[in-house]
């Protein structure tokens, strides 16, 4: 069976995927689900994805899922471990050499018609039951910027196969926000997801059911042990 190894957002813990985690697990996969140094103005890119490859380990058949700014530390994973297949949820989508602070200015993001959330519940968790929504608000941590105006090492994005999921309400980084990223930066198409900007939160069974359709696509998981689920395209 497939190892997920998922990696977070901004400011955020290896708690927000568990409810995704404890689907997977039920199913016969491996998970994990580090805590980045997020709130450490000492530590950058580099040193999320040493991260991330620590928690790693030894683990075989393994699948990257990242959330958010997890999609800057994604791919350099991926340069670290023998990734089989990458997943980006409501992503940011790096371009090599590109900082996060960066990021926003690059893509155009300005441009985009939008609504405007001053309040966090409804801008991140508007589909999560209020239980939850506000257990999430409790363990968030602060997000130092120190580093994030520093270039990435990415060089190239990986040859690793990658599916980007979007949400259709996500009110961060609306659909047709990162249906033009996913097309300029890697050529993909998205396929699609019902939720806001944390899906594992709002939709966790749909979410492990469409990433445990994409391991399948790549043959991390035998037709006959797979849930059915949503296809493995898009």
């Amino acid at each position: 069976m497939a190892a997920f190894a998922f990696i977070h957002g901004a400011g955020d813990a290896g708690w927000y995927w568990h409810l995704v985690e404890a689907e997977l697990r039920e199913r016969g996969h491996d998970t994990v689900a580090p805590d980045l140094p997020c709130d450490d103005d000492s530590a950058g890119l580099p040193e999320y994805a040493d991260t991330v490859a620590a928690a790693v380990g030894d683990r075989t058949g393994l699948v990257v899922v990242a959330q958010s700014l997890g999609g800057f530390i994604a791919p350099l994973v991926c340069d670290r471990l023998p990734v089989e297949l990458l997943v980006l949820v409501a992503p940011m989508i790096p371009a090599p050499g590109e900082a996060p602070a960066d990021y926003l200015s690059a893509t155009r993001y300005g441009e985009e018609p939008r609504q405007q959330y001053d309040d966090t519940i409804a801008l991140f968790y508007q589909d999560v039951p209020s239980e939850l929504a506000a257990e999430a608000l409790k363990r968030t941590r602060g997000q130092s910027e120190a580093r994030l105006g520093e270039p990435s090492p990415l060089r190239a994005w990986p040859d690793v196969p990658t599916r980007v999921l979007i949400c259709r309400d996500d009110r961060l980084f609306p659909p047709r926000f990162l249906r033009r990223v996913a097309r300029e930066r890697l050529g993909i198409t998205p396929g699609e997801i019902e939720g806001g900007h944390t899906p594992a939160l709002s939709h966790p069974h749909e979410l492990a059911d469409r990433l445990e359709a994409y391991a399948a696509g790549q043959g991390l998981i035998p037709a006959c042990r797979r849930r059915p689920g949503r296809p493995a395209s898009g």
